[in-house]
């Protein structure tokens, strides 16, 4: 299988204190790769740096490579990169306006004018996301009055209207019911057919029911990578299995 994203040799500092230590890591296409790890383990960081988001941060700097087909990610233009690598948040962001304005906010900024393309475009992108059928209805109605799970999902599809290939999220379901977490789990199985997905969670069971891969992270280093059945059967490092049976974390 092609691989989408490697990391080679990816350390990461705020002042002198490392909070990614030589990661090395091969992310393939069209998986789920889930990162799972205590607070502070440095997920979110490694999810920053594929998107660069931590570039110019203050008195930070970085050591190592990190490729997207086989191209430094510093060699692309910022907004190149994003529109190849988009970003779902914990908490969702819907943007001030209606829920079509909010899908179509992205294909509106790549210069798509026609209403038609942007009707196809929405729709795609919410039926993709497993909003459609619940806002097909209310398209000019404001985003901020979806629930809270309901606008996650808006999230997901606004990211999926500009047409990425990778989708990072970082513990898109936290603190959602039930419910809502099925649904973007459904989602996400569905979304690996076409896109690379990124997926870091506080959640094992979730990573073990829709990773492909899983890495674990501690303290700023990859301790263990493999698929679910290994690292929740089979782990190797003691570490691993201390996490996964809520030992530490």
């Amino acid at each position: 299988m092609a691989v989408k994203i490697r990391v080679e040799n990816y350390s990461f500092y705020f002042g002198a204190k490392p909070v990614l230590k030589n990661i090395n890591l091969a992310i393939n296409a069209k998986e789920i790769f889930s990162i799972i790890g205590p607070a502070h383990s440095g997920k979110t960081t490694l999810l920053r740096s594929i998107n660069r988001m931590n570039d110019g941060a203050e008195n930070s700097r970085r050591q190592g490579l990190i490729y997207l087909d086989g191209r430094d990610i510093h060699t692309f233009e910022k907004d190149v990169l994003r529109r190849r690598v988009g970003m779902i948040f914990a908490t969702p962001v819907s943007l001030p306006g209606t829920i079509f304005n909010n899908v179509a906010y992205g294909p509106k900024l790549k210069g798509i004018k026609s209403r038609g393309k942007l009707r196809e475009l929405v729709e795609k992108s919410l039926r993709a996301a497993y909003l459609w059928d619940e806002v097909k209805d209310r398209l000019s109605d404001l985003a901020l009055r979806l629930s809270g799970g309901q606008q996650q999902r808006l999230c997901i599809a606004r990211a999926l209207a500009v047409e990425p290939e990778v989708l990072m999220m970082d513990e898109p379901c936290s603190g959602l019911d039930p419910i809502s977490m099925a649904k973007i789990e459904t989602a996400l199985r569905q979304l690996k057919n076409e896109y690379t997905i990124i997926l870091v969670t506080n959640n094992t069971k979730q990573a073990a029911r829709i990773a492909d891969w899983i890495a674990f992270f501690l303290s700023g280093e990859l301790i263990e990578l493999g698929t679910p059945e290994m690292l929740f059967t089979k782990p190797k490092d003691k570490r691993t299995d201390d996490y996964i049976a809520g030992r530490i974390g």
